[in-house]
């Protein structure tokens, strides 16, 4: 079923008037006779109905005239005399539309009006009747889409459109502006189309395509598309199509309005009236036509009926279609869009000064010529306002304001600035009251007096009234929102001032939204950052850099964290890790990863072995995050653990879902080392593996969260790539690589947080490490002693001979009484001194306190009471027992330990 329908009427169209509506079927016979016919023609219904339409008409050959109209074959236009039932010849300006039954039966529908005194047939043939140009398949010819509601005729005597005065009563409201009337044929029914036949060439042929295809019919060679003009001519000057070419000696009736293609809306309504055989009325709104600056326009409401054409046996002939347009105001619409814009403008972010703006940029110019934003200091601050106003002096600051002049001149506080109102104003007892005030402002108002910045303003721009509104939701006051108008000549009423509250009120629930976003945003924020190391510790083994980029407000807080662990034997750890998410959730998570990473280190466990505890961890929190109803979600996270030795001058790494570390050589280029991958924190199943690489004096590794690389939705390997070139000279000072790391990579604001570590290897002089291999002999124990001695007095550390030479002794006694295989004795002179005896066995010894009556058992307790930091670390040959001393200078005063052991000497 084809619709169309068109947007205007044609100047002298005689359709856009009251049209009479007639059905001839194919014997020629009269099936529907409309009111708007009798009223015309003052032929009754019962008087006309299944009679033939010849009788009706004037002229030498009737017949032969009605047969010349109906062998058209497409819909046209022409002119017929008739006789009316007084007698009288009337010329009448017919529109003829072809009508498809079933048995391919051709019947007729007519429209027709009085024929403007201008109008001449286009032919002198006898009957009057001149064809137009093509039609689009199942609608009514061009021009024909142009005719008013009450021009289209009821289907059933005494109905009409909506929208359309009665048949026969002259219209009492406005013109109509853009009615559109269209006709369709039943679905299993085809339309014809035909290009028209003129004097000079033959008729085209026909060519039928089905109802409801929508495809317009073949125009005639040469001719001008409806509603089209030739390039370079004005719109004014294209012919419709249906019209006569201006260069004949007379014309056709113009066509009237030019077809357009019919929208879904019309389409699925008309086929819904062919299905159900009744009317469907609809209101469809038009688009507001644009108005003065800064002032929206009039919207236009489109009244639509969809009525079904019958023949006399009750079947289905077409659709009629009417529409007219009216431009009266709804104010109750106009304010339903006006909120519905608001509810799409207003709190698009998260972010608060863009959320009072957009509340700003609803208000003016459509309610106020200027409209400023004002929220307390709690509230600007993320913190929670106050639920009752205080006693004292309010502050407020400028969140946003605008106005109607683009250059602001009524401003008396920026954006951002703080801002005091006099005690009277109605700002002051908004807040105190929490309600809504509106009055006129003029000489008379008593608290303008007291503020002359306020009182020149509102004389200057002549600033007639005045409305102020709290910004308050869910309970809480945030501020007030002040409204003015001096252009717009109506003062603030009851009915604006109610649009306004539900605005604002609307407004209020986004802006408190942003302001908790920002409250949660900050406090995720300080927890993390105060879970993050404020101070990477110095150490003698690497030179270390850091940088933590948190997210984008958008995002939230992530979990990504870092972590330099200073190890016995003068080594040192250095860990990445990234917790899966954002939020309070994740940075909390984070700082329980990296306590458990801590403690495990402090045990000097290997890096595969370390991570497979902390997996084993991560699980056991999920399990307990699934088992809580309303607990957060599961946590997951990926790390990389490395552990740098300067004294064998390698690294030992691990990771689990983590990136690979990047090493930069001073004399070959950036590698990304084969580390085993295990499998991300938390999911298990598979082992971690560990691999050892050398490095060279100088070389800087960096270990980095995923985020770095994949900052800004960039592909891996080009950030793989700008990583390579930022450390592509690796003797810069590490700030400047940490710099031009976040300027290659991190261009824009991070999507997700980005955390990264890089340090400069540095080695321990080998005359600073001192090895002896101890033979498992208890005299051993006196030349051991003596060989330490004396190289504590070559680093000039004779002060420590003492507590170094017992701390020896009780560590090399236990390695010969309880343990077995090779036993060896190292001294590291470095920060700290440190002492190391290594044995075969695997046993740990335990500190224990010795009662009175016990023979031994002291050995560890002694070295616990002298030593700074002691503990044991495995091997893959045995373990190791260390202890540290601070170096003279560091010496704590200890005064009960020293005479303690003076006494047991």
């Amino acid at each position: 079923m084809g619709i169309n329908g068109a947007s205007g009427t044609s100047p002298g169209d005689p359709f856009s008037t009251t049209t009479a509506v007639a059905v001839i079927d194919a014997d020629g016979l009269i099936t529907y006779w409309s009111l708007g016919a009798q009223d015309l023609l003052g032929y009754s219904a019962a008087e006309v109905v299944r009679h033939p339409a010849r009788a009706l008409l004037r002229g030498r050959d009737p017949t032969a005239a009605m047969s010349r109209l109906c062998r058209s074959g497409h819909a046209g236009d022409a002119v017929l005399t008739v006789h009316d039932r007084v007698g009288h010849a009337v010329r009448l300006a017919v529109r003829v539309c072809p009508l498809l039954t079933a048995g391919d039966r051709r019947d007729w529908l007519l429209l027709a009006a009085a024929a403007p005194a201008a109008t001449r047939p286009t032919s002198p043939a006898p009957a009057d009747a001149a064809a137009t140009g093509p039609t689009t398949p199942g609608a009514v010819p061009t021009g024909s889409g142009a005719s008013a509601p009450a021009a289209t005729g009821p289907v059933t005597p005494g109905a009409g459109p909506a929208g359309t005065a009665p048949t026969g009563t002259a219209p009492t409201g406005p013109p109509p502006t853009g009615a559109d009337a269209t006709r369709a044929t039943p679905a299993d029914s085809e339309a014809t189309c035909a290009s028209p036949a003129s004097p000079a060439s033959p008729a085209s042929p026909a060519s039928t395509v089905p109802a409801g295809s929508g495809a317009p019919g073949p125009a005639a060679p040469g001719a001008i598309p409806a509603g089209t003009a030739p390039a370079g001519s004005s719109p004014s000057s294209a012919a419709p199509t249906g019209a006569a070419s201006p260069t004949t000696p007379s014309s056709t009736i113009p066509a009237g309005a030019r077809m357009g293609r019919g929208s879904a809306v019309v389409t699925r309504h008309a086929r819904r009236g062919m299905v159900s055989g009744q009317r469907q009325v609809t209101v469809a709104h038009a688009v507001p036509r644009r108005g003065r600056p800064g002032r929206a326009g009039r919207e236009r409401s489109r009244p639509r009926s969809f009525f079904p054409l019958h023949d006399a046996a009750g079947g289905t002939l077409g659709i009629c279609y009417a529409a007219r347009n009216v431009t009266a105001p709804d104010p109750t619409r106009e304010r339903l869009v006006l909120l519905n814009a608001a509810a799409d403008h207003i709190g698009t972010t998260l972010d608060l000064g863009r959320t009072v703006q957009e509340l700003a940029e609803v208000a003016v110019p459509q309610l106020a010529d200027f409209v400023a934003i004002d929220l307390l200091d709690v509230a600007t601050a993320g913190e929670g306002p106050p639920t009752r106003s205080p006693d004292g002096p309010i502050t407020l600051r400028r969140a946003a304001h605008l106005s109607i002049r683009p250059d602001l001149p009524e401003v008396i506080a920026e954006v951002g600035e703080p801002i005091r109102y006099p005690s009277g104003s109605l700002q002051n007892r908004c807040l105190a009251s929490g309600e809504p005030s509106r009055e006129a402002l003029g000489p008379g108002t008593p608290w303008l007096p007291d503020d002359p910045v306020r009182w020149t303003g509102i004389n200057r721009f002549g600033v007639h009234t005045h409305l102020v509104l709290p910004l308050r939701a869910r309970g809480v006051t945030m501020g007030v929102v002040t409204l003015l108008r001096w252009e717009n000549p109506d003062p603030f009423t009851e009915d604006d001032q109610l649009l306004i509250e539900d605005l604002v009120a609307r407004a209020a629930v986004c802006v408190d939204n942003a302001r908790r976003y920002a409250r949660e945003h900050e406090a995720a924020l300080t927890l993390q950052t105060s879970l993050l190391p404020p101070n990477l510790p110095r150490h003698n083994a690497v030179e270390v850099a850091h940088r933590y980029l948190p997210a984008d407000a958008e995002s939230g807080v992530g979990g990504d964290w870092y972590d330099v662990i200073p190890l016995s034997g003068a080594r040192v750890a250095l860990v990445v890790g990234d917790v899966i998410g954002h939020g309070l959730h994740a940075a909390a998570s984070m700082g329980r990863l990296r306590a458990a990473v801590q403690t495990l280190a402090d045990l000097d466990q290997s890096p595969d072995e370390l991570l497979a505890h902390v997996n084993d961890l991560v699980m056991r929190l999920s399990d307990e995050a699934e088992a809580a109803a309303e607990g957060p979600a599961a946590a997951g996270a990926t790390c990389v653990y490395a552990i740098y030795d300067p004294i064998a001058r390698t690294m030992v790494v691990a990771r689990a879902g983590h990136p690979s570390p990047a090493v930069a050589h001073l004399t070959e280029p950036v590698e990304f080392p084969d580390i085993p991958a295990g499998p991300p924190l938390g999911l298990g199943g598979l082992p971690f593996e560990s691999a050892e690489i050398p490095l060279e004096e100088g070389s800087v590794v960096a270990l980095y969260t995923d985020g770095l690389i994949q900052a800004a939705e960039q592909d891996v390997d080009v950030g793989i790539e700008r990583l390579c070139f930022a450390l592509a000279h690796p003797d810069r000072p590490l700030e400047e690589i940490c710099d031009v790391m976040v300027r290659a990579l991190l261009a824009d604001r991070p999507r997700d947080d980005v955390a990264f570590l890089v340090a400069r290897t540095r080695v321990l002089s080998p005359d600073r490490v001192t090895s002896w291999d101890v033979p498992p002999d208890p005299s051993a124990v006196r030349v051991v002693r003596d060989d330490v001695s004396d190289r504590l007095s070559q680093w000039g550390l004779d002060e420590l001979a003492f507590t170094t030479e017992l701390i020896v002794s009780e560590l090399v006694t236990n390695a010969i009484r309880h343990a077995r295989g090779p036993i060896a004795l190292r001294l590291i002179h470095e920060s700290t001194l440190i002492c190391e005896v290594s044995d075969g066995g695997h046993t740990s010894p335990h500190l224990r306190r010795a009662r009175s009556t016990d023979e031994g058992g002291r050995g560890l307790f002694l070295v616990a009471q002298l030593a700074q930091r002691w503990g044991t670390r495995y091997t893959g040959s045995g373990k190791t027992i260390w202890a540290e001393q601070p170096l003279p200078s560091d010496i704590w005063a200890k005064p009960s330990i020293s005479s303690g052991l003076d006494r047991s000497i």
